[in-house]
Protein backbone atom coordinates (compact mmCIF):
# COMPACT_ATOMS: atom_id res chain seq x y z
CA UNK A 1 0.00 0.00 0.00
CA UNK A 2 1.08 3.80 -0.65
CA UNK A 3 -0.37 6.62 0.11
CA UNK A 4 -0.91 9.15 -3.14
CA UNK A 5 -0.86 12.85 -3.01
CA UNK A 6 -4.83 12.91 -3.25
CA UNK A 7 -5.14 10.85 0.15
CA UNK A 8 -2.22 13.13 1.28
CA UNK A 9 -4.29 15.82 0.83
CA UNK A 10 -6.46 15.61 3.49
CA UNK A 11 -4.12 15.37 6.23
CA UNK A 12 -1.45 17.79 4.99
CA UNK A 13 -2.57 20.77 6.67
CA UNK A 14 -2.76 19.20 10.01
CA UNK A 15 0.37 17.66 10.21
CA UNK A 16 3.54 19.85 11.59
CA UNK A 17 4.88 22.39 8.94
CA UNK A 18 8.21 21.36 8.10
CA UNK A 19 10.45 24.27 8.40
CA UNK A 20 14.58 24.54 7.21
CA UNK A 21 16.24 22.40 5.28
CA UNK A 22 14.47 18.80 5.44
CA UNK A 23 15.52 16.54 3.44
CA UNK A 24 12.40 14.15 3.11
CA UNK A 25 8.76 15.72 2.78
CA UNK A 26 5.79 14.58 5.06
CA UNK A 27 4.43 12.54 2.46
CA UNK A 28 7.71 10.05 1.66
CA UNK A 29 7.77 9.96 5.02
CA UNK A 30 4.11 8.92 6.10
CA UNK A 31 4.87 6.19 3.12
CA UNK A 32 8.16 5.14 4.93
CA UNK A 33 6.30 4.83 8.26
CA UNK A 34 3.66 3.12 6.39
CA UNK A 35 5.90 0.34 5.36
CA UNK A 36 6.84 -0.35 9.05
CA UNK A 37 3.31 -0.70 10.46
CA UNK A 38 2.37 -2.82 7.45
CA UNK A 39 5.53 -4.96 7.67
CA UNK A 40 6.34 -5.20 11.33
CA UNK A 41 10.02 -4.33 10.27
CA UNK A 42 12.95 -2.33 12.30
CA UNK A 43 13.52 0.92 11.81
CA UNK A 44 17.15 0.05 10.37
CA UNK A 45 15.48 -2.46 7.64
CA UNK A 46 13.69 0.14 5.54
CA UNK A 47 14.95 -0.63 2.60
CA UNK A 48 16.94 2.16 0.99
CA UNK A 49 14.60 3.66 -1.29
CA UNK A 50 12.67 5.15 1.67
CA UNK A 51 15.62 7.51 2.83
CA UNK A 52 17.49 7.64 6.03
CA UNK A 53 15.84 5.27 8.01
CA UNK A 54 16.91 7.28 11.14
CA UNK A 55 15.33 10.49 9.65
CA UNK A 56 12.04 8.95 9.67
CA UNK A 57 12.40 7.50 12.81
CA UNK A 58 13.13 10.55 14.43
CA UNK A 59 9.93 12.18 13.00
CA UNK A 60 7.83 9.45 13.82
CA UNK A 61 9.14 9.58 17.48
CA UNK A 62 8.48 13.51 17.37
CA UNK A 63 5.05 13.08 16.16
CA UNK A 64 3.91 10.38 18.75
CA UNK A 65 5.30 12.27 21.69
CA UNK A 66 3.75 15.81 20.47
CA UNK A 67 0.47 13.94 19.75
CA UNK A 68 0.76 15.16 16.18
CA UNK A 69 -0.96 11.76 15.00
CA UNK A 70 -3.35 11.97 17.61
CA UNK A 71 -4.30 15.76 16.13
CA UNK A 72 -4.73 14.36 12.37
CA UNK A 73 -6.98 11.48 13.84
CA UNK A 74 -9.59 13.81 15.95
CA UNK A 75 -9.63 15.93 12.63
CA UNK A 76 -10.74 13.02 10.68
CA UNK A 77 -13.47 12.42 13.69
CA UNK A 78 -14.89 15.68 12.64
CA UNK A 79 -14.95 15.33 9.18
CA UNK A 80 -16.38 11.57 9.02
CA UNK A 81 -17.46 10.48 12.56
CA UNK A 82 -18.72 13.48 15.03
CA UNK A 83 -20.90 14.96 11.64
CA UNK A 84 -23.45 12.01 11.39
CA UNK A 85 -25.37 10.58 13.97
CA UNK A 86 -24.41 7.75 15.69
CA UNK A 87 -27.19 5.71 17.15
CA UNK A 88 -25.02 3.05 18.11
CA UNK A 89 -21.35 2.16 19.71
CA UNK A 90 -19.73 -0.59 20.57
CA UNK A 91 -17.14 -1.25 23.56
CA UNK A 92 -14.35 -3.49 23.33
CA UNK A 93 -11.09 -4.79 24.22
CA UNK A 94 -8.72 -7.24 22.15
CA UNK A 95 -4.96 -8.31 23.21
CA UNK A 96 -1.93 -7.81 22.02
CA UNK A 97 1.08 -9.74 22.49
CA UNK A 98 4.47 -7.90 23.34
CA UNK A 99 7.26 -8.83 21.17
CA UNK A 100 10.69 -8.79 23.44
CA UNK A 101 11.84 -5.90 22.30
CA UNK A 102 9.11 -4.00 23.77
CA UNK A 103 9.82 -5.35 27.40
CA UNK A 104 12.49 -4.33 29.66
CA UNK A 105 13.86 -1.05 29.89
CA UNK A 106 11.13 -0.18 32.84
CA UNK A 107 12.77 2.63 33.98
CA UNK A 108 12.15 4.19 30.42
CA UNK A 109 10.48 7.58 31.25
CA UNK A 110 6.50 7.55 30.44
CA UNK A 111 3.52 5.00 30.80
CA UNK A 112 3.95 1.45 29.48
CA UNK A 113 1.10 -0.32 29.69
CA UNK A 114 2.50 -4.23 29.84
CA UNK A 115 1.00 -6.70 32.27
CA UNK A 116 1.61 -10.34 32.69
CA UNK A 117 -0.95 -12.98 32.04
CA UNK A 118 -0.99 -16.80 30.86
CA UNK A 119 -0.21 -15.73 27.42
CA UNK A 120 2.96 -13.93 28.55
CA UNK A 121 3.95 -10.07 28.48
CA UNK A 122 0.52 -8.65 26.80
CA UNK A 123 -0.93 -5.26 26.06
CA UNK A 124 -4.97 -4.45 25.71
CA UNK A 125 -6.24 -2.30 23.62
CA UNK A 126 -10.19 -0.98 24.86
CA UNK A 127 -12.19 1.05 21.93
CA UNK A 128 -15.45 2.76 21.42
CA UNK A 129 -16.37 2.35 18.10
CA UNK A 130 -19.10 3.96 15.82
CA UNK A 131 -19.10 1.00 13.39
CA UNK A 132 -16.51 -1.42 11.15
CA UNK A 133 -14.65 1.49 9.82
CA UNK A 134 -14.84 4.37 11.92
CA UNK A 135 -13.35 4.04 15.78
CA UNK A 136 -14.09 6.93 17.76
CA UNK A 137 -11.68 6.24 21.22
CA UNK A 138 -9.12 3.92 22.39
CA UNK A 139 -6.85 3.69 25.58
CA UNK A 140 -4.38 1.41 26.54
CA UNK A 141 -3.78 -0.99 30.05
CA UNK A 142 -1.75 -4.07 30.53
CA UNK A 143 -2.70 -7.46 29.12
CA UNK A 144 -3.80 -8.47 32.89
CA UNK A 145 -6.06 -5.54 33.53
CA UNK A 146 -9.90 -6.46 33.71
CA UNK A 147 -12.22 -4.79 30.95
CA UNK A 148 -14.89 -3.51 32.88
CA UNK A 149 -12.90 -0.94 34.86
CA UNK A 150 -10.80 0.08 31.77
CA UNK A 151 -14.33 0.23 29.75
CA UNK A 152 -15.75 2.64 32.50
CA UNK A 153 -12.56 4.50 32.02
CA UNK A 154 -12.78 4.55 28.37
CA UNK A 155 -16.10 5.70 28.03
CA UNK A 156 -16.15 8.91 31.48
CA UNK A 157 -13.04 10.05 28.72
CA UNK A 158 -15.19 10.03 25.44
CA UNK A 159 -16.53 13.81 24.80
CA UNK A 160 -19.89 12.48 23.90
CA UNK A 161 -21.35 14.26 21.27
CA UNK A 162 -25.00 12.45 21.01
CA UNK A 163 -28.02 12.94 23.25
CA UNK A 164 -28.81 8.92 23.30
CA UNK A 165 -27.32 6.43 21.68
CA UNK A 166 -26.63 2.44 22.44
CA UNK A 167 -23.59 0.94 23.92
CA UNK A 168 -23.53 -2.56 22.52
CA UNK A 169 -21.13 -4.58 25.11
CA UNK A 170 -20.17 -8.26 25.62
CA UNK A 171 -20.52 -9.89 29.06
CA UNK A 172 -17.47 -8.88 30.20
CA UNK A 173 -19.04 -5.15 31.18
CA UNK A 174 -22.80 -6.62 32.08
CA UNK A 175 -21.61 -5.86 35.52
CA UNK A 176 -23.82 -2.87 37.56
CA UNK A 177 -21.06 -0.55 37.98
CA UNK A 178 -21.07 -0.35 34.08
CA UNK A 179 -24.33 -0.18 33.33
CA UNK A 180 -25.12 2.41 35.64
CA UNK A 181 -22.37 4.56 34.03
CA UNK A 182 -23.59 4.38 31.05
CA UNK A 183 -27.29 5.06 32.15
CA UNK A 184 -25.77 7.84 33.88
CA UNK A 185 -25.18 9.28 30.43
CA UNK A 186 -28.50 8.75 29.35
CA UNK A 187 -27.54 5.99 27.00
CA UNK A 188 -28.75 2.21 26.67
CA UNK A 189 -26.43 -0.31 27.70
CA UNK A 190 -27.11 -3.73 25.03
CA UNK A 191 -25.48 -6.02 27.19
CA UNK A 192 -26.56 -9.76 27.49
CA UNK A 193 -26.64 -11.10 31.65
CA UNK A 194 -24.07 -13.56 32.82
CA UNK A 195 -26.61 -16.79 32.95
CA UNK A 196 -25.44 -16.41 36.87
CA UNK A 197 -27.55 -13.49 37.21
CA UNK A 198 -31.03 -14.16 39.57
CA UNK A 199 -32.95 -12.02 37.46
CA UNK A 200 -31.59 -11.32 33.99
CA UNK A 201 -33.05 -8.77 31.39
CA UNK A 202 -34.66 -8.56 27.89
CA UNK A 203 -31.81 -7.11 25.85
CA UNK A 204 -32.26 -6.15 21.94
CA UNK A 205 -31.09 -9.11 20.05
CA UNK A 206 -30.82 -7.57 16.93
CA UNK A 207 -28.90 -4.89 17.73
CA UNK A 208 -26.48 -6.80 19.68
CA UNK A 209 -25.01 -8.44 16.80
CA UNK A 210 -23.87 -5.05 15.20
CA UNK A 211 -20.91 -6.27 17.90
CA UNK A 212 -19.37 -7.95 14.88
CA UNK A 213 -18.40 -4.51 13.75
CA UNK A 214 -15.73 -3.47 16.25
CA UNK A 215 -14.46 -7.48 15.92
CA UNK A 216 -14.16 -6.26 12.29
CA UNK A 217 -12.46 -3.28 12.91
CA UNK A 218 -9.91 -4.68 15.20
CA UNK A 219 -9.24 -7.64 12.74
CA UNK A 220 -8.41 -4.71 10.03
CA UNK A 221 -6.29 -2.47 12.94
CA UNK A 222 -4.46 -5.69 12.85
CA UNK A 223 -3.53 -6.38 9.56
CA UNK A 224 -0.92 -3.60 10.14
CA UNK A 225 1.57 -6.08 12.58
CA UNK A 226 3.06 -2.97 14.49
CA UNK A 227 -0.58 -3.06 15.89
CA UNK A 228 -1.27 -6.92 15.91
CA UNK A 229 2.78 -7.18 17.80
CA UNK A 230 3.71 -4.50 20.25
CA UNK A 231 7.17 -3.81 19.50
CA UNK A 232 7.69 -0.68 21.68
CA UNK A 233 8.09 0.13 25.17
CA UNK A 234 6.02 3.07 25.66
CA UNK A 235 2.56 3.52 25.11
CA UNK A 236 2.82 7.02 23.47
CA UNK A 237 4.88 5.50 20.38
CA UNK A 238 2.87 2.17 20.32
CA UNK A 239 -0.66 4.71 20.46
CA UNK A 240 0.81 6.40 17.66
CA UNK A 241 1.08 3.48 15.32
CA UNK A 242 -2.61 2.84 16.21
CA UNK A 243 -3.94 6.43 15.43
CA UNK A 244 -1.47 5.89 12.42
CA UNK A 245 -3.86 2.91 11.24
CA UNK A 246 -6.41 4.75 11.89
CA UNK A 247 -6.04 7.52 9.51
CA UNK A 248 -4.65 4.86 6.78
CA UNK A 249 -7.82 3.21 7.05
CA UNK A 250 -10.10 6.40 7.09
CA UNK A 251 -8.28 7.90 3.79
CA UNK A 252 -7.84 4.81 2.04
Amino acid sequence: MKLTEEQYILVKDVLPRQRGNVSMSNLQVLNAILYVAENGCKWRALPEHFGNWNTIYVRMNRWAKSGALARVFEVLQRQQIISIKIEAVSLDSTIVKVHPDGTGALKKPGPQSIGKSKGGWTTKIHMVAANAQCAITFALSPGNAGDAPAGRKLLSSWRKTQNFCHVIMDRAYEGNETQALVKSFGYNPVVPPSPRRVAPWAYDRELYKKRNEIERLFRRLKGFRRVATRYDKLDVVFAAFIYFALIVEAIK
